[in-house]
């Protein structure tokens, strides 16, 4: 009898355990995002360097539990968008589970980072937001986060994961990058912004340079 007892309980305790496991592995869920739409969410959007990181408190938990983050430090060196304060500091999780983000410390590679701004005034980022070494990013990227990116955060971007897919307004560009690329930076992501138009509609614009006040389609540099 005391043999089913143990038994049940360690099975009682496994599935707890593995129902855990699972709860975590699949706390950090993101839908696709067009560079676009990560920088017209984002509260901040700056290019920075990280030249070192900790572990460090920021509070307790309902149970008095310590909370946990990540405090990379970073030596901005362009603001996009924020407010009118410089960033010495980024916040993130422990653990790629709750959405945590590991960058490279050693102050050589440079990253365009989107975040959120607490109450207290600090950076926060998860795997969610739109990080990216800048050197990977294209000069049609680059010269978006500009004004381009801005023109645009009152269109709608649609994510198209698999055919038949369409916009249901004019006021949306339909994202195919996943369908005709089988990746979310393909060409779209890369050198495409959706723009508002004249007429209120918005449609994909590509360009090096900024687009004319009424354009019409889809131009090329």
């Amino acid at each position: 009898m005391l043999s089913k007892m143990v038994n049940s309980c360690f099975v009682t305790l496994a599935i707890l355990f593995l129902w855990r496991v699972e709860e975590i592995a699949e706390a950090c869920s993101c839908s696709p995002a067009h560079p676009q739409q990560a920088f017209c969410y984002s509260d901040v959007v700056i290019r920075a360097k990280v030249v070192g990181s900790q572990e460090v408190d920021v509070g307790n938990d309902i149970y008095g539990n310590s909370i946990k983050q990540i405090k990379y430090d970073i030596k901005q060196l362009k603001m996009f968008k924020g407010p009118n304060q410089e960033f010495d500091a980024v916040y993130t999780a422990p653990i790629s589970a709750l959405c945590g983000v590991t960058l490279d410390t050693n102050g050589k590679k440079e990253y365009l980072i989107t975040g959120t701004l607490a109450t207290d005034g600090t950076m926060h980022i998860k795997l969610c937001d739109f990080i990216e070494p800048w050197d990977d990013m294209s000069a049609t990227q680059k010269k978006s986060l500009i004004q381009r990116y801005e023109m645009g955060c009152e269109c709608k971007i649609t994510h198209c994961a698999s055919i038949p897919c369409m916009i249901s307004s004019p006021a949306e560009c339909l994202w195919t990058d996943w369908v005709m690329e089988k990746t979310v930076s393909g060409e779209q992501a890369k050198h495409y912004a959706c723009i508002k138009r004249s007429d209120d509609s918005c449609a994909w614009y590509r360009g090096a340079v900024h687009p004319k006040k009424d354009f019409l389609d889809i131009e090329d540099p």
